[in-house]
């Protein structure tokens, strides 16, 4: 359990809003967290990885706690200090598969973030994540065997808008969190995002060459291919030629010659374009 030894900045103004009636006295506005229920379906702006410790202040005093977050927001599950990003930045982290939101809203760890820790996440995520049990009377987390870092994955998704470095974590001395950053992290690129719009693109071009050739064997064939029709047999549909033909061996034939469109050979109608001939023996 990491504590940061004053390095936490005054904690924002709370607004208070006066009752009305005489004699009343004035009620206390708590402001309240962001959800960050979806958090991990949103863009990734940054990711990294840093090793974590953990903190609980309710601003009771108890177990060295140095009163309330610097956002003003009471100290909840998933409220995290960070050493620079802005407050109100949001994201997640990730530590032996399993994904924890979060968001800033507290500074932090001090000291400690000079040695490399540079997240404090809030002792029930730590609990979650480690598969302990948080201690509501000591603010720790218990079931762990004492510890309290962990080596874990951020992934940021959302930047707060208000003072703060937008980029990875930096130590608290550096004085990075106090500091307006106009520059944010470009976003990683997102290699499946990449390789699922080429596949998207490779199918289009497939299927714009399989339409061509379609339309290519169309035009060399001369038209639309041959299909049956549908047609009434008691009806004249069209106008043919019809004439008698022998062969060399004395056979007799009969010649139908679509002069129209519609060619009734043997019962069954045929479209086409230009002249169809076809011979039928008897």
């Amino acid at each position: 359990m990491t504590r940061r030894f004053g390095m936490r900045v005054s904690a924002l103004l709370v607004t208070t809003a006066l009752a009305v009636g005489t004699g009343a006295a004035a009620a206390l506005a708590e402001p309240s967290g962001p959800d960050i229920s979806q958090v991990t379906q949103q863009r990734t702006l940054l990711q990294g990885s840093t090793t974590a410790s953990y903190y609980w202040d309710d601003a009771s005093g108890r177990a060295g706690d140095t009163g309330l977050p610097a956002s003003g927001i009471p100290m909840r599950k998933g409220l995290i200090a960070s050493p620079s990003w802005p407050l109100m930045t949001e994201g997640y982290v990730v530590y032996k598969g399993k994904k924890a939101p979060f968001f800033v809203g507290d500074r932090g760890p001090g000291n400690p973030s000079n040695n490399g820790i540079m997240l404090d996440l809030d002792a029930k995520t730590f609990a979650e994540l480690t598969g302990g049990r948080f201690n509501s009377d000591t603010l720790g987390v218990d079931g762990i065997g004492g510890e309290g870092h962990i080596k874990i994955q951020y992934v940021i998704t959302k930047w707060g808008n208000g003072v703060g470095k937008k980029n990875h974590p930096v130590a608290f001395s550096t004085g990075a969190w106090s500091r307006k950053d106009r520059n944010p992290a470009k976003p990683p690129v997102d290699l499946l995002a990449l390789a699922k719009a080429k596949k998207a693109e490779e199918a289009k071009k497939a299927e714009a060459k399989r339409i061509a050739a379609v339309k290519a064997e169309e035009e060399a064939q001369g038209g639309a291919s041959v299909q049956p029709a549908s047609f009434d047999t008691g009806a004249a549909t069209t106008t043919a030629a019809r004439t008698e033909t022998t062969d060399e061996n004395g056979h007799t034939g009969t010649a139908l010659a679509l002069i129209g469109g519609l060619a009734i050979v043997g019962g069954v109608g045929y479209l086409g374009r230009g002249h169809l001939r076809k011979v039928v023996s008897r």
